[in-house]
């Protein structure tokens, strides 16, 4: 019997029995592991003693090695857990141990698996390979007790900007003394050379509320110690969740500057009115399943498995595995992990990469949990998966089931590839740059995912029913980090156009976004003209790729003022930025318009409060001009050929319009 029990387990560490097969081992199944409710898996440190704990129901045995630093040289010190219950064993060692370095050895059989770093570590030494022992109060900069969360009056009040911390600081021009660093977006008063703000006075300036930062927790693809930054990631392969990721802190041996110097840039980004959204990437471990401490303590259990005829890792995560979020100890991992970060750190949003894998009791409740720390707290996700996962379809947080998620915000991928173009294909003309049959997909955005009477979704490119219960679950964007930028997807789809027409095919997508409702979302660098040179898959592309090119903010003065002026315009009035999809279907009224390619809309009756009776939105996508019939009335020019002045810019009289080519002309009467 013990030989059979030790061929199961070596089975599983082999990754030879599926997640479904796991049901027909009796007491070794997944689902009859014992759960642990504490809240204190890791390490609890006091300068009398620190205390370790684990969970790890399958282990014969567990030790803990404790080091002098964090790569390199012998244990001087190896201590036995203790067994305890629920799957869990823990260690206390006397005395003040701060700034030593551990880690955790499982013995499975007869065999011991290799050491690995704390699942739940706070901080680690260089390249994540063990976990360190410190004090998180001595990691608060000055004045962080009273950092405080910029105000939020509504959900429906957010701009969101994308950003990857090398990318904002390490052009020449960006005048950034600690560029590529978590502390390059502390610094004001950095300037071009010809006195334009870059970096954090540039967010404040453009006026987004919200810096959503791609993932800065410890990732595995770059080596820390190399500090000339010869390599290059975005990080979406987790290494240590619960750790800032070195390669942005000044000193990465010492786990302490990580941490001291994340909170300095919340705080900063604080103290500068800006929110702060963390980029999470909890679906899957970065690397070989086997080298993540998730497995090397429990092996199998946090993953899913595909079944017969072959056993494998499901991959709905396209990066080789997926994390299992309906069972229970993963679910507990990845709840109190972001809470984490919401209360060590002060988040103020998150970003569910692939939400799709995750299923949507985990995201309900982690929503609720969340929300229990600060009710302004704001959760958004990509509803899909990036391959088939083994999670049943009815049970995933995407797009379909978005009604099912409780205050959980998804992407509109439909008005994305309706506006600029199928993101698979890359000649593909979306509205702005002439394509055809678009209309019902940029309206479905437009009216934030939500029912429309005057809607035909069977025309939806995508959803041929509304998936958002509000407008504040619709992430409205036309480019992020991944696949081409706006401008390197236009130039693809329209060579033939001149740089101007790009223009203002990128003014028209993105008065799109702005005038949507929905939650508005900004690629960093897109309001001078972000590109990577036709690059779409940049993720380990260098810096002359990535980087935003601070010259273009002067060379596209022009562009960046039309986009600051769109972010103004959503600011002032809340007819862009209505509560419901009552108040939608009441004061959004959809014109019949006679042309292709064209799309236009009546905001009425003061809608949402608005100090604007009416706002006439036209949109024409095609390469030439056209002329609508429009209602009577006293029109204000305020949007007209690229350029906008809420005071007015004249009169419209009569009931007709001109449109320019690829162009938005908003009319408001007061």
């Amino acid at each position: 019997m013990r030989f059979y029990i030790l061929m199961i387990l070596t089975m599983f560490s082999t990754g030879v029995y599926s997640q479904r097969e796991t049901d027909k081992i009796g007491d070794l199944s997944f689902d009859n592991y014992p759960v642990y409710q504490g809240q204190d898996l890791g390490l609890t440190y006091s300068k009398k003693k620190s205390d370790f704990k684990i969970w790890s129901p399958p282990a014969a045995a567990v030790r803990m090695l404790v080091y002098e630093t964090g790569e390199g040289g012998k244990p001087m010190l190896t201590k036995d857990l203790e067994k305890g219950k629920n799957g869990t064993w823990s260690a206390r060692l006397k005395g003040d141990w701060e700034g030593k370095f551990y880690t955790f050895q499982m013995q499975l059989g007869e065999t011991w698996l290799p050491e690995t770093a704390d699942p739940y570590a706070r901080t680690t030494g260089v390249n994540g390979k063990r976990a360190m022992i410190l004090d998180l109060k001595k990691t608060n900069p000055e004045g962080w007790e009273s950092d405080s969360r910029p105000p939020l009056k509504s959900v429906h009040d957010i701009i969101l900007y994308e950003l990857h911390l090398r990318d904002i600081s390490v052009h020449p021009a960006a005048g950034i003394e600690r560029a590529g660093k978590y502390l390059g977006l502390t610094e004001t008063g950095t300037k071009t050379p010809d006195g334009r703000s870059t970096g954090l006075d540039h967010l404040k300036e453009l006026g987004v509320t919200h810096v959503h930062i791609l993932p800065a927790f410890d990732f595995k693809s770059l080596d820390e110690r190399d500090s000339t930054a010869s390599e290059y990631n975005w990080g979406y392969d987790p290494q240590n969740y619960n750790v800032p990721e070195g390669s942005y802190a000044t000193n990465p041996y010492d786990g302490s500057v990580r941490i001291r110097e994340f909170k300095q840039m919340v705080k900063a980004l604080h103290q500068n009115g800006l929110r702060v959204v963390m980029d999470v990437v909890y679906n899957h471990v970065g690397g070989d399943v086997e080298s993540s401490p998730l497995y090397l303590l429990a092996p199998n259990y946090y993953f899913r498995f595909q079944g017969p005829p072959l056993y494998k890792w499901s991959n709905g995560s396209a990066c080789g595995n997926e994390t299992a979020s309906e069972r229970a100890m993963v679910r507990k991992f990845i709840l109190e992990s972001m809470v984490y970060w919401a209360k060590e750190y002060h988040i103020d949003g998150f970003r569910v990469d692939l939400m799709g894998l995750h299923d949507i009791e985990t995201m309900n409740q982690l929503a609720a949990a969340l929300r229990a720390v600060d009710p302004t707290i704001f959760i958004y996700g990509e509803g899909w998966t990036a391959g088939e996962s083994t999670l049943y379809e009815q049970d995933r947080a995407i797009k379909s089931n978005a009604s099912r998620l409780d205050g959980v915000a998804v992407f509109c991928d439909e008005f994305r590839d309706a506006v600029k173009g199928h993101v698979f294909k890359p000649q593909a003309k979306g509205f702005v740059s002439g394509g055809d049959k678009l209309e019902e997909s940029v309206k479905f955005g437009i009216v934030g995912a939500v029912q429309h009477p005057q809607l035909n979704y069977q025309l939806v490119n995508y959803s041929q029913r509304p998936w958002a219960k509000s407008p504040a679950q619709c992430i409205n964007y036309v480019s992020c980090h991944d696949n081409h930028t706006l401008w390197d997807r236009l130039k693809n789809c329209s060579p033939e156009s001149s740089e101007q027409e790009w223009l203002s095919m990128d003014k028209l997508a993105q008065t799109l976004v702005f005038t949507s409702q929905g939650i508005p979302f900004l690629h960093a660098g897109e309001e001078f003209v972000r590109t990577k040179f036709g690059e779409e898959n940049s993720y380990k592309s260098l810096d002359v790729v990535n980087q935003m090119n601070w010259e273009h903010k002067s060379k596209y003065s022009d562009l960046y003022e039309y986009y600051r002026n769109l972010i103004l315009m959503r600011k002032a009035h809340p007819a862009f930025r209505m509560q419901s999809a009552e108040q939608i279907s009441k004061h959004l009224e959809f014109l019949d318009l006679p042309f292709d390619n064209t799309v236009g809309y009546l905001l009425k009756d003061n809608a949402n409060g608005d100090s604007w009776k009416r706002i006439l939105l036209l949109f024409n996508g095609n390469k030439v001009g056209k002329q609508v019939s429009i209602p009577e009335g006293n029109w204000n020019i305020i949007c007209q050929n690229g350029r906008i002045d809420m005071k007015g810019m004249g009169k419209i009289t009569g009931n007709k319009a001109n449109l320019h080519a690829h162009s938005a002309l908003i009319l408001a009467e007061w």
